[in-house]
């Protein structure tokens, strides 16, 4: 598999660029990733497969081991990202007002590009896609959240974010529709937060739940730029299956409190089928302008549509439009929002 590059920064108020959705023929990928506005140039990932080790992994450093210089750079880096977001006016939690206003018509065209659209060619790496749409993709199973915490977040991030996340699983079943729940046994979403000293238990942990991972897709998780903050694969179970049936996100530790919160909201959003990103949506987080960080009222709408009865795995844009339409109608009841 070749590099992956950070998309270059644009000279507006736009600092980051938020997410690439790459699917295979069975594995759906998406990063969350920031360009560096504190270096010139690309920064490249290596992503060569790596060798799954002849010896179990080592275990985990202990809880009360000092970060590494490694860890403590990119704790600095992602705090001054994110100051200088917020700065901007950017990373907005409101979920949108009366500032951002948008239609039925506005809402249906969204969906398409965001639930329908690829950002690159099945079964061609990093290649960008053509942009033509493609189906549904959606669980059809309950989705059991679990999460996985690295031991270089402290005990008390550990419990903030697992009420988060708690509140977040709750927040997408009810909005949704569709069964999910925070799980202690047995999940089928896993969360794991982990960071740059968390390598080891990183990879034990993929070796456990996710035997069969590609090794491209294990080499991202494994060797991650700083350019990219947090990513989902989600799985089906064929290539020529559209219903998702696990899925795998990584979260970084070093993130501070917002930018964590951040990934967690699109993560899950995106492993439930809203894949791709587009720079007309708005208000949304499926953007690359970072103007939102959580969840919008907008985006709750996407999902309201994706999960109804109508909506089926597997059926295509042509297939899905009119009944894409006509719920947006329903949503927005033919006027703005």
């Amino acid at each position: 598999m070749g590099t992956l590059q950070p998309r270059p920064c644009r000279t507006s108020k736009i600092v980051g660029q938020r997410w690439s959705h790459l699917l295979w023929s069975c594995a759906a990928l998406a990063v969350l990733s920031a360009c560096d506005p504190f270096m010139t140039g690309n920064v490249p990932a290596d992503t060569k497969p790596q060798a799954r080790p002849e010896r179990p992994a080592a275990d985990a450093p202990p809880a009360s081991q000092a970060p590494s210089q490694q860890a403590l750079a990119l704790k600095r880096y992602y705090a001054r990202v994110q100051e200088d977001l917020l700065a901007q006016g950017l990373l907005r939690t409101d979920g949108g007002g009366v500032d951002t206003p948008f239609t039925d018509q506005m809402l249906a065209r969204n969906f398409e590009r965001i639930a329908l659209a690829e950002e690159y060619t099945r079964g061609a790496g990093l290649q960008p896609s053509s942009g033509a749409l493609g189906d549904i993709k959606k669980w059809t199973i309950p989705v059991r959240v679990g999460v996985t915490f690295g031991n270089s977040l402290s005990e008390e991030g550990q419990a903030r974010d697992r009420a988060e996340l708690a509140r977040y699983t709750n927040r997408l079943a009810r909005v949704s529709g569709h069964p999910i729940s925070m799980v202690s046994t047995q999940p089928n979403f896993h969360v794991l937060v982990m960071g740059e000293d968390d390598k080891d238990q990183l990879r034990a942990t993929l070796d456990r739940i996710a035997p069969g991972m590609e090794a491209s897709s294990r080499a991202i998780f494994l060797n991650l730029p700083r350019s990219i903050h947090c990513l989902v694969v989600a799985f089906a179970d064929s290539s020529a299956s559209s219903a998702y049936r696990q899925a795998v996100a990584l979260v970084r530790t070093e993130h501070p409190d917002l930018t964590r919160r951040a990934c967690y909201h699109e993560e899950l959003a995106q492993g439930l089928g809203l894949a791709n990103d587009d720079r007309n949506a708005r208000p949304s987080i499926f953007n690359d302008d970072e103007e939102f960080a959580l969840l919008t009222n907008h985006d709750e709408l996407l999902l309201k549509i994706l999960y109804d009865p109508r909506l089926s795995p597997g059926m295509t844009a042509d297939e899905a439009r009119p009944l894409v339409r006509s719920i947006a109608q329903e949503l927005v009841d033919g006027g703005p929002s």
